[in-house]
């Protein structure tokens, strides 16, 4: 009997071990374990991920198994993210792919990272018509790509120095706020004024961003109030983070209009861990009702790192004939086309 395409799909690129299984267009299982570790030191450390990552993986893989109701010997393919990401977490994943697949004697494939989180947007529906524009943000990226079809992705800009997420995360941090600060901004946005502070920011060349400045700026901002008031950031902390995250989500706008203009192109989606925010969320739709945008929103847990996303790119890499060797690396570092 012919077994059905099933994917067991591993995602190990930073700090959260995660496992899924696809089957006939299907996400069968999503199974993520989170590092709280980190929050002890206000970010990820490598080595403390990795390890935490050798711990998990077997209950993770496990479990999605289990919520599948399929064993290790029903499985066709085995994938995995190849990067970009911590080398030491993606070690982790691709051996643990790779002893599994030569173990069962089945196909292996790796997936790029950020390829699987525009690809998310196919797991259910709505799902956006080609050619469409993703706006890719997370701790790691910030790009605007061009999605011609899944084998077919073009940046059309990206940040030249740090993304989004870090700009998220570093900012809660000069807040005192704890890891990830990044949803912690967006939970006390929701009760603040995004006017009540301005602050500059960094208009750079076509399509291309820059957060660097804004850390900076907000940087000497808070020496400049608290040494006026040691109490302003306790006194003014939903207003600080609205005026923050409306500061940062308007630069991501800026461009991403523009790119709208420039292609022509009225399908527009968000994708990776900061497509989470709230603000992001809610000017992605009221922007597209002001421009007649078709919009897209991944489910809130396809957001963030997960599996299903690289079992879904997967699918694509099979269909493609796209396989990996015995001999594939984890790479932290990897692109695609630019346009």
């Amino acid at each position: 009997m012919t077994l059905p395409l099933t994917i067991l799909a591993i995602e190990s690129s930073c700090d959260d071990t995660s496992a899924a299984v696809w089957q006939a267009g299907k996400i069968l299982s999503n199974v993520v374990a989170n590092q709280s570790v980190h929050t002890l030191y206000g970010g990820v450390v490598p080595e403390l991920a990795s390890r935490a990552h050798q711990k998990n993986i077997i209950p993770v893989v496990s479990q999605a198994l289990a919520q599948a109701r399929i064993t290790v010997h029903d499985l066709t393919v085995v994938a995995f993210t190849q990067g970009p990401g911590l080398l030491g977490s993606l070690l982790v994943g691709v051996s643990f792919a790779k002893g599994l697949a030569l173990g069962l004697g089945i196909p292996l494939i790796g997936v790029h990272h950020m390829k699987a989180h525009i690809l998310a947007h196919f797991i259910d529906e709505p799902k956006p018509a080609f050619p469409f524009l993703c706006l890719t943000v997370s701790g790691g990226h910030t790009q605007i790509v061009q999605v011609n079809s899944p084998q077919d992705m073009r940046i059309l800009g990206e940040t030249q120095d740090d993304a989004v997420g870090e700009a998220f995360d570093k900012t809660a941090k000069l807040l005192g706020l704890s890891y990830p600060g990044g949803p912690l901004i967006d939970k006390y946005a929701q009760q603040g004024n995004p006017r009540a502070f301005k602050f500059p920011t960094v208009e750079m060349p076509a399509l291309h961003y820059s957060f660097s400045g804004i850390k900076t700026s907000f940087l000497n901002f808070l020496k400049k109030q608290t040494a006026q008031n040691p109490n302003f950031v306790e006194q003014n902390l939903p207003d600080i983070c609205a005026s923050v995250q409306y500061t940062l989500v308007d630069i991501l706008f800026r461009k991403l209009k523009r790119a709208s203009q420039e292609t022509n192109i009225c399908e527009i989606a968000i994708a990776g861990g900061v497509s989470a925010n709230s603000g992001l969320r809610t000017r992605l739709r009221e922007e597209g009702e002001k421009l007649g945008w078709n919009t897209y929103i991944p489910d809130f847990q396809y957001c963030t790192d997960n599996a299903a996303m690289i079992a879904i790119a997967a699918s694509y890499e099979y269909e493609a004939g796209n396989l990996a060797s015995q001999s594939a690396q984890a790479q932290a570092r990897m692109t695609f086309a630019v346009s």
